[in-house]
């Protein structure tokens, strides 16, 4: 028993990674029965409801934390509502394994981001390096042409880099406004998700929303693979991480997803991905690797 204690983190940091990597099998099911807004809305409803209750149970929700509700609700835009939509949109349009395999350029984006907007951040020739070599993972497999720059391909790997680049926004903005504020992580995403919750029931067109339920498959994936475990448990297992491990190693569970959603489009789906989609795959990490040396 001690042994597996030990060895938690390790478990939890290979459990995170492979929750993460099996959500785009999940938005490609549904996408062929929903909407990608309405994916977004179901996934953060009930990945809500774990966190608010993992938030209450830690006690760290104050009245007080309201008065910083507008940072909350800009973190709520970029790094769920047009995070999570751009990511749907995408994995609708590309094969899963394709979109799993390009959300590991978030770190790219979200680099380019930070030099821009935070003066303490440094540029090299190395991350100089490492940015242009997983963008050129991202244009092989987004394959533009003459004749192609409005196929489902290259217009999905577009959404794909938009959420990565929303994503990537939030982690600037939070560095900048929310890590100061000294809130808990779990008070901070309770906030963040429950005001993208009040925006989704506003704005979400929920024509047809029902018709999810008429698949067992896409339903508990929606509801089970996307939104407890991909967005709620997902979230919880991030700070264990964090708090047992350290930042730097917790960011490093970005090299799982896209291995595991490749895996899962080929051998569990039987997607068509082609060798030029491995090798832009590989380039995306090789420049992600380089980044992030010091």
């Amino acid at each position: 028993m001690s042994k597996i204690t030990n060895n938690l983190p390790i478990i939890s940091f290979i459990l995170l990674g492979t929750i993460w990597g099996s959500n785009f099998i999940y938005m490609k099911l549904a996408s062929e029965l929903i909407t990608p807004a309405q994916i977004v809305f179901f996934r953060v409803l009930f990945g809500f409801l774990p966190i608010l209750s993992y938030a209450i149970f830690k006690k760290s929700l104050r009245m007080a934390h309201l008065k910083h509700s507008a940072h909350f609700i800009v973190m709520a835009l970029l790094a769920t509502t047009l995070y999570y939509y751009g990511f749907a949109k995408g994995a609708s349009l590309l094969l899963s394994g394709l979109a799993g395999a390009l959300s590991g350029s978030i770190p790219l984006f979200t680099f380019i981001l930070a030099i821009i907007f935070i003066p303490e951040e440094k540029s090299s020739l190395m991350k100089v390096l490492g940015i242009i070599i997983g963008f050129i993972g991202v244009v092989i497999i987004a394959r533009p042409s003459g004749d192609s720059l409005l196929s489902s391909n290259f217009e999905g790997v577009l959404y794909m880099v938009a959420g990565s680049l929303s994503v990537g926004a939030s982690f600037v903005y939070a560095r900048r406004f929310i890590t100061p504020l000294n809130i808990p992580a779990s008070a901070l995403t309770t906030y963040q998700l429950g005001f993208a919750m009040i925006l989704l029931a506003f704005t979400t067109n929920y024509d047809g929303i029902g018709n999810i339920w008429a698949d067992n498959n896409a339903a508990i994936g929606m509801i089970v693979g996307l939104g407890l475990l991909g967005t709620g448990l997902a979230y919880i297992i991030y700070y264990y991480i964090v708090s047992t491990m350290g930042a730097i190693a917790a960011s490093s569970v970005t090299y799982i997803p896209p291995l595991v959603a490749l895996l899962i489009g080929v051998v569990l789906v039987g997607e068509p991905i082609e060798l030029l989609d491995y090798l832009a795959t590989a380039l995306i990490f090789i420049g992600v690797y380089v980044l992030k040396r010091r």
